[in-house]
């Protein structure tokens, strides 16, 4: 188990890092082995780790893609992620651990938000596209792991438990029904 959270602003301003290391405090009991925080423009990521799959330096989160421009926070675990590692290997992918996690970076650079249909585990994530100024976050098909988010005009929040996205004062406190 491992948590994450992160805010993309809609407005470009940069996020409160203040507010994200608040948010990533109250999410340490999720993950005590290591935690990481990343701010770029207008996203901030951040991740509490539980190492289980890869005990080094090369599974701290965030993860980055060999140039940078891609950010990942995961929680949970990518079946056949060996399997996937060696094909991307065929295909020219860098590697820099072996953290399940890091397939993700490298199935996104191919197969673009498809990747999700090469997937499978139990998992949350969020992956931040600088390029593209975009963030794809996303969940196993059963919801083992969890991912609540919220949004506005000005931006886009999300945390592995509420708690961590109730830490912001600007997050309403009321349920919106549909």
């Amino acid at each position: 188990m491992c948590g994450i959270c992160g805010v993309v602003r809609f407005d470009g301003a940069r996020p409160e890092e203040s507010l994200l290391r608040a948010q990533l405090r109250s999410l340490r009991h999720r993950g005590p082995d290591d935690h990481g925080l990343w701010i770029g423009g207008a996203a901030g990521l951040a991740q509490a780790r539980l190492s289980i799959l890869d005990l080094s330096a090369g599974g701290h989160q965030p993860l980055a893609n060999e140039d940078g421009r891609l950010q990942l926070v995961c929680n949970g675990e990518f079946y056949g992620a060996d399997a996937q590692r060696e094909s991307l290997r065929a295909l020219g992918h860098v590697f820099s651990g072996r953290s399940d996690s890091e397939i993700a970076l490298h199935l996104y650079e191919t197969h673009g938000d498809a990747m999700l249909a090469h997937l499978r585990g139990m998992f949350a994530f969020a992956l931040y596209d600088a390029d593209r100024a975009r963030l794809l976050i996303a969940r196993d098909r059963m919801g083992k792991k969890p991912l609540f988010y919220t949004h506005d005009a000005h931006r886009l929040a999300f945390a592995s438990e509420a708690k961590a996205l109730l830490l912001d004062p600007s997050v309403p406190r009321d349920l919106i029904e549909r």
